[in-house]
């Protein structure tokens, strides 16, 4: 299941009442608390979990953690794709070597049996950013978007806490 949406539309809550239904339950965090405010968000998202989810902080390595854990997980949430994304470019992985990421990590979750909730940001109904780097970014994530999509058994899309089912 893929859950797209804009910043605070939902998304993350969605994604763990999809994910609730099946225990044990994994969370797969991308985010890193790079600074105070991201500190006290990822906190936040925690404490709103409860202790029925088991967090694993996965900057990175997603494809990697569902080869070796991902079975031993009934339910996995993945948040979010566009932190990954962002912490790819970080480590120096170009545009164009992003797609293979997607296809490793896309080829990881089909072999594990558990139901797997992917939740990224829609970052194209906004203004057209204003620089390059910004610009490269948001049409990446679109791609990255897209490639989930084609393959997501269900996708729901996020407006205000309400989800528009797309596929």
């Amino acid at each position: 299941m893929f859950v797209l949406g804009g910043a605070r539309s939902g998304k993350s809550s969605f994604a763990l009442q999809q994910g609730k239904a099946k225990s044990p339950r994994a969370f797969l965090a991308t985010a890193e608390p790079l600074d105070a405010e991201m500190a006290r968000r990822i906190q936040k998202h925690q404490q709103s979990r409860g202790r029925r989810w088991t967090t694993f902080e996965i900057p990175t390595q997603l494809a990697e953690w569902f080869t070796e854990q991902g079975g031993n997980y009934s339910s996995v949430v993945v948040d979010c794709l566009t932190l990954w994304l962002n912490n790819l470019f970080r480590e120096k992985v170009r545009p164009r070597q992003v797609p293979s990421h997607v296809r490793k990590l896309l080829k990881a979750i089909r072999a594990c049996p558990s139901q797997v909730v992917i939740v990224s940001n829609e970052l194209g109904l906004g203004l057209v950013p204003g620089d390059a780097v910004s610009r490269e970014f948001r049409d990446v994530a679109g791609r990255i978007n897209q490639l989930i999509t084609a393959e997501a058994d269900e996708v729901y899309f996020l407006v205000s806490g309400l989800p528009l089912r797309l596929k």
